[in-house]
């Protein structure tokens, strides 16, 4: 039996995730002198290299059964969250990263402005939603096919750029750069391996979490399923190969946006 951690497992068969994990080893650079926040670790995989960039990390979740997976492979760092209120002085960090996060908030707004107050004048904002908006017919779909929003722990379909662009300028937070990725067929894929797992894999009432029921959220959970993980590592480089024709729809927009975005001067709404 493997004795690597089943987060680095799991990322190593995601699609969307190691894409997620590119983009920001390419964009965050290395600094040892950095103080960040990172807004949601889920069960610590990304949080694990992201903090290998440098500088002094904390990890935040609200979810109990997140921070004890994450604190398997970060070990220190971890701090529970209560609600959009953070529990950290004016100004702390020079860089708040936020992945996948503020679809699982109901009082975004209130969230950005603490975002805001936490980071310094020209600290940086990273933020990766879904991107949400009239033509991504694949959201359509998984409204067919039940997948509710309680399922992903979402409280939105995610934003457009335009609506996200306008909540960060009411917090101070001028967008710098913007990129989106995955694609229909990286989309698609992770669409059906969600419906698998939560309609056909998934047994129980599961625990409530921030960030849904999609995946596998502790070893415990991991191990029930380690025969499927098994027989879908056999299917995952033909999964893999046809994800790869979203470089044909170079064209499209894809289905999640990452943001970087700077704290402007001034004094944020309360």
């Amino acid at each position: 039996m493997s004795q690597e951690p089943w987060q680095f497992r799991l990322l190593k068969r995601s699609l969307k995730k190691k894409e997620k994990l590119k983009l920001l080893e390419r964009t965050l650079p290395f600094s040892p002198s950095r103080v960040a926040l990172d807004l949601g670790c889920a069960q610590g995989i990304l949080s694990y290299f992201v903090r290998r960039r440098g500088g002094f990390w904390v990890h935040t979740d609200e979810d109990m059964v997140n921070l004890r997976a994450a604190k398997e492979i970060l070990k220190t760092g971890l701090i529970q969250l209560r609600g959009e209120a953070l529990p950290f002085l004016d100004g702390s960090f020079d860089l708040v990263l936020c992945l996948d996060y503020l679809e699982h908030i109901e009082a975004d707004d209130e969230a950005l402005a603490e975002i805001a107050r936490v980071l310094k004048d020209g600290g940086e904002f990273i933020a990766v939603t879904p991107h949400a908006g009239p033509f991504f017919l694949l959201h359509r779909l998984r409204s067919a096919l039940g997948l509710r929003l309680e399922y992903f722990g979402h409280k939105r379909e995610g934003y457009s750029l335009p609506d996200l662009e306008k909540k960060l300028g009411r917090a101070h937070l001028a967008i710098r750069d913007k990129v989106t990725y995955g694609r229909f067929f990286s989309e698609f894929f992770e669409l059906v391996l969600n419906f698998i797992y939560i309609k056909l894999l998934s047994s129980g009432t599961p625990e409530k979490r921030r960030d849904g029921h999609i995946r596998p959220a502790s070893a415990a959970e991991f191990r029930e399923q380690e025969k499927n993980y098994a027989v879908y590592s056999l299917l995952y480089p033909v999964v893999w190969t046809l994800s790869r024709l979203d470089t044909l729809l170079f064209f499209l927009k894809g289905y999640s946006l990452m943001v970087w975005a700077q704290k402007q001067p001034g004094d944020i709404p309360g």
